[in-house]
């Protein structure tokens, strides 16, 4: 094998060969000391030297000594040995969640409220873990787990998400987002302490569009208030909804997850009854999280979620 071969190896156990014929100076006394036969020694030597097309031994008495190009190889073969533990240290921390890259979808309130203080968390507590943050919104979060893009997703239930007995997938629910409703500062309503959705169904609406999970739960509870809300605007990002909510455009309902709103003029109002809630939850591949690194990062998801007021009650539980 030419050493300008793209197919240039070298077997490490005869690298190791080459450097107890160094320690001990013979073959035989090689031999000895690996349980080998003299013959055995020789014949792995002398094909380490014709795949490499170099000379590795040459006599010196009754022993051997190395030649020149012996020597610049175990220079490097210790270097690769070298790279070698380190790549054994380093499966063994991974086995332990210390080290790996784990690639996680969320959309942006999650991220703000969840993935972002559990990352902070695991920075410090497992350095060597590489986390890499993608905004997603529902759907893309999903298809970015099932096309192996993404390992973990925190998303919110939705249309065509998975459901708790999907076997493709390992789900946690983390938070119960209670949503409020949005109303411009002056709006009568606005000083009251919750307000029935049912006295919001002659407002005009500002809404995401139709496949949005938080206008799916927002068409849902007026439904169920016995009215459809006539939605004028439509925007995702949360500060754009309140930025038209306080400009008298219309009124909406916001997660509490997207708080504080950065627009002036608003008053945020509970909802009387029961209100709506969107369910936000962390996915990974079925089996994926049998993976330390993923695992690791889940468990302080959950940590973290625990410790808000609007966790899943359940959460000390399951998976």
């Amino acid at each position: 094998m030419a050493l300008d071969s793209e197919d240039f190896t070298i077997d490490l156990r005869r690298l190791r060969l080459l450097r107890e014929v160094e320690r001990r100076g013979t073959v035989s006394a090689t031999a000895a000391a690996l349980h080998l036969t003299p013959s055995a020694v020789s014949q792995q030597l002398a094909g380490l030297a014709r795949e490499l097309d170099v000379p590795l031994l040459e006599r010196q008495g009754r022993g051997v000594r190395l030649t020149g190009q012996a020597r610049v190889l175990l220079a490097h073969a210790d270097a690769v040995a070298a790279q070698l533990e380190k790549a054994r240290a380093d499966l063994a921390r991974f086995e332990d969640g210390l080290v790996g890259e784990v690639r996680v979808g969320s959309l942006a309130s999650a991220i703000a409220a969840l993935v972002g203080p559990a990352l902070r968390s695991l920075r410090r507590q497992r350095p060597g873990l590489r986390l890499l943050v993608r905004e997603r919104e529902p759907l893309q979060a999903v298809a970015g787990l099932d096309t192996g893009q993404l390992d973990v997703v925190v998303t919110v239930e939705h249309r065509g998400g998975p459901a708790h007995e999907d076997a493709r997938y390992d789900r946690v629910d983390l938070l119960r987002d209670v949503l409020d409703v949005l109303l411009p500062a002056d709006h009568p309503l606005a000083g009251e302490g919750e307000v029935p959705l049912a006295a919001l169904a002659r407002e005009e609406w500002v809404a995401a569009s139709a496949d949005d999970a938080c206008a799916q739960i927002t068409t849902a509870a007026c439904a169920a208030a016995g009215f459809s809300p006539d939605v004028r605007h439509h925007c995702t990002e949360f500060d754009a909804v309140a930025a038209l909510v306080a400009a008298g455009a219309g009124v909406a309902l916001v997660p509490r997850l997207a708080h504080p709103l950065r627009p002036a003029g608003l008053a945020v109002v509970p909802l009387a009854g029961q209100a709506p809630a969107r369910s936000i939850y962390v996915a990974t591949r079925a089996g994926r999280t049998a993976g330390a690194p993923t695992a690791a990062v889940v468990q302080e998801l959950r940590r973290v979620a625990a410790e808000r007021p609007d966790a899943v009650l359940a959460l000390a539980g399951g998976a």
